[in-house]
Formats: structure tokens, sequence, C-alpha cells
């Protein structure tokens, strides 16, 4: 019996269990599921005899250890900041380890640790990071393989609402962290290079600018740009590519009132909010807005935003009750972000029945016999209900696959990795299709790069 510790059972491990246990036969597969809440590893294992579900605390140095011993290999969908313990103590128990998240500098250097224990750390093989970086390789190791020299690399990705599900005017709702989403590109610039040139983008402006995307069947959608597209050049070969942007996708008009917020100062996560906890919705909302002795909160948010009462605007705020002065925050010692956070949740948040959907699109430009090509290539994937979302496939099979290459012996290379070489991507894309998540390619004329310009 080979045992597979799963560490954190949160939304995008469903249908990363489900996976492998309807594996668990064919493959002698034991599950662990290990979580904070037990109720929670519980649930994931919907009492199928080949998993147990355990209490587990990542800070218990005892109770990690004894678990990671027990594993023939380990999955940790903790967040990111928490896998890096995880990490060594697979060093020490010599383990395997695979991970969805982006892989830190402290992860990094046990790089040469995992080679001479000869383990293979993967890491990024989720969604984004994950098929993303499989998906692009690809087509670029093509590209290459070719002649063809790389001029243009876009990737842009969005965890979305299903068009059956849309209904509300902000035409989203949380399929991931909603912490997350609140604080999407904080932390610095965002860093681009377009046409030989390197791009810019504050925070502050991150939202004002953005790049149209259309997805046959889906219709047009809009991008902003992730915080640093720069890293990945080198990790792709493309250190002499013109242009490279990664973004994230919305519907239309998401960005333009999302920046609302930024401008006013509710994503901020630095500082506490005295008496959050009796603080109402709309003090909430007026604690960022000027002193005025007779206009209401409404009008002073309408004049400071320049925003008028007949626009689009206007009515997705008041649809998310921001000024309701009954519905209290909740929260103690909570910071705007946090508080935002709890806000949207109770708009945003799938209901049992509604499905989310995954958008990714990679633009490629290349040259090739003194001819330049550009390569299109979409990927729409809907998820079947609340628990087993678009987000939860897209981010949980690829580490479930990358799990039984590695115990299976197909994924040897050691050593702290993405999942950017044909022996990852190749059979990994490959179930991913017979799976329902597919890239359609399309080969046009080389159009170059559109926004900022």
């Amino acid at each position: 019996m080979r045992t597979i510790l799963i560490i954190g059972a949160g939304r995008s491990s469903s249908s990363l269990i489900q996976y492998l246990l309807n594996k668990s036969d064919v493959e002698n597969l034991q599950l662990i599921i290990a979580d904070i809440s037990l109720e929670f590893a519980q649930k994931k294992t919907n009492n199928h005899p080949k998993a147990t579900a355990i209490s587990f605390d990542v800070f218990d140095k005892n109770e990690r250890k004894l678990a990671i011993q027990k594993a023939t290999i380990v999955i940790s969908m903790l967040p990111a900041h928490l896998h890096i313990e995880v990490a060594r103590d697979c060093i020490a128990y010599k383990k395997h380890l695979v991970t969805a998240s982006y892989s830190s500098d402290a992860m990094q250097e046990l790089d040469a640790l995992a080679k001479e224990n000869n383990l293979v750390f993967m890491n990024e093989i989720g969604l984004d990071p994950g098929i993303d970086h499989m998906s692009a390789m690809k087509v670029i190791d093509d590209i290459r393989s070719k002649g063809g020299k790389m001029l243009l690399f876009e990737s842009f990705c969005g965890g979305l609402v299903a068009p059956e599900s849309d209904n509300n005017l902000w035409n989203y709702k949380f399929t991931w962290s909603p912490r997350n989403v609140v604080l999407a590109g904080q932390g610095g610039a965002a860093k681009f290079i377009q046409e030989g040139t390197y791009k810019y983008i504050p925070y502050w402006n991150l939202f004002r600018r953005t790049e149209f995307l259309n997805v046959e069947g889906y219709g047009r959608f809009e991008a902003y740009s992730n915080r640093d597209s720069l890293k990945y050049m080198t990790i792709y070969g493309l250190d002499d590519v013109l242009t490279m942007y990664r973004g994230t996708i919305r519907r239309v008009g998401f960005s333009k009132a999302w920046n609302v917020f930024v401008q006013l100062g509710m994503t901020d996560d630095s500082y506490i909010m005295e008496d959050s906890e009796n603080m109402s919705y709309r003090q909430f909302v007026n604690s960022f807005l000027p002193y005025h002795p007779t206009d209401s909160v409404e009008i002073k948010m309408r004049l400071i935003l320049k925003i008028d009462q007949d626009d689009i605007m206007w009515d997705k705020l008041l649809e998310l009750n921001l000024f309701d002065p009954n519905k209290k925050v909740g929260l103690q010692q909570a910071t705007p972000a946090q508080i935002l956070e709890k806000i949207l949740t109770d708009s945003w948040t799938l209901q049992p029945n509604e499905k989310d959907m995954i958008v990714m699109y990679h633009k490629f430009g290349y040259e090739l016999e003194g001819i330049k090509y550009q390569i299109d290539s979409k990927m729409v994937c809907l998820g079947e209900d609340q628990t087993y979302t678009a987000m939860s496939k897209t981010v949980g099979l690829p580490v479930a696959m990358a799990t039984l290459l590695i115990l299976n012996g197909k994924i040897t290379n050691p050593g702290v990795q993405l999942p950017i070489r044909k022996e990852v991507y190749q059979p990994i894309l490959k179930e991913l299709q017979e799976c329902g998540v597919v890239f359609s390619e399309e080969q046009m004329p080389y159009l170059g790069y559109n926004p900022d310009k």
C-alpha cells in the first residue's frame, strides 16, 4: 500500500481527492487527508475505505513529523507560506513533495538537499501557476523545434462565474481564496516588457489599465496586469523576447468598479480599524469619506468618485449593500481589506448548485523563415457545482496526476522544480484533455502587442 498524505482539505482539494480515490484500487493507494478541521477532512473522504481523515496542525512539530514519516509522498495544499516546514520534514524523512503554490525563495534553497536525497519537489503544478506553465511550454517547445524565434508571449487566466450562474452586476463570484482576490496586485508595481521597453504600473493605477480579450462562445473579457510578468522570462527560456505580459481575466467592467475600493483605501491590509466588530457596513464606507454636516454617505461617495446616480457603477455598489446601516461587520480588530472581504463574501459566494468557470488565454508571437506568425491558445473549463468547481478541477487534477507520475517513476528528475519539462507536461496535458481541460489553438498573422502602446 502506497500512502499519500494530503495536507489541507480546502476548496481546491475536492477534485484532487476524488481523482486519487478513483485510482486507489488500481494504484494501490491509501489517502490520509489532514486538516486543522477534522470535520473538513472527514467530508473530503466521502466515506471511502481508502481514505482516512486526521486533525492536523502544521505548527505542531511532532504531529507534522509523525504524519510525514508515515507517508510515501506528500501533497501540501496549504497556503504558500506554510509549505516550508513541511518541505524541510520531507527532506529529513526522504519524501517527495507536490504543491500547487508559487515556489518561494525558501523552497528554492532546498534544491541542493532535494537533489542529494534524490527527491522530487514539484511546485507550481496547479492552474495558475501550473496549467499555464505546461500549456505554454508545449507551444513554445514546438515553435523552437521548427526553428522559430519567439517574439511575444502573453498569458491570461481568470476564475469566474459560469454564464448560467452569472446573476450579479459584477459578473463575478469567489471561486478561490477571497482574501487573495481582495489583496490582488499589492506588494509592488506590475512589471512587464512591451516591444523591448520595460513598463511599470503602480498598484493605484493597476485596475485602470486593462486589455480586452474575446473567447468564442463566451464573449468579451478584460485583463489587468499581474504583479511580475518578468520572472518567467528565464524559466521559459524567453530572455530575448520583446514582449512578456501576464494578466488576470475578469468580465468587462469589473476592474473599473473594483478601482473604487482601491482609490478609497478599502483594500488596505496594513492597519486595524477601531471598534470594527460593532461597525456597520455604512459606517465602514463613511470612514473613508470626508465629513459633511448635511450630505449623506451616498452623496459624498458619488461626489468624491464622480459617479452619476444612473451609472452602472453606482448600481454595482448598491448591489453589495455597502450602505446598510443595520448590517454589522462583526470582526474584531479587522483591517479594511478583511472587512471588504466580509462584505463581498455576503454577495459573491457560489450557491450549492451554481457553477464557476476558468478561462485561460495564451498569445505566442514568433518568426519562422522571415515570416511572423501568432498562435492564440484558449481554454474554458466549467465546474459541476459548488464543491466540484472548475477551480478545484484545474488546480487539483494536475497535482494529483503529477503525484502519481512521481510515485510510478515517470517523473524522476530530482530537485525543487516547476512543470516545464516534457516528461512532466506531456502526460499531464494529455490526461487533462481526457478530463475536459482542452486548449484550442489558432494560427494567424502576427498582430503584435496591444495594450499601453
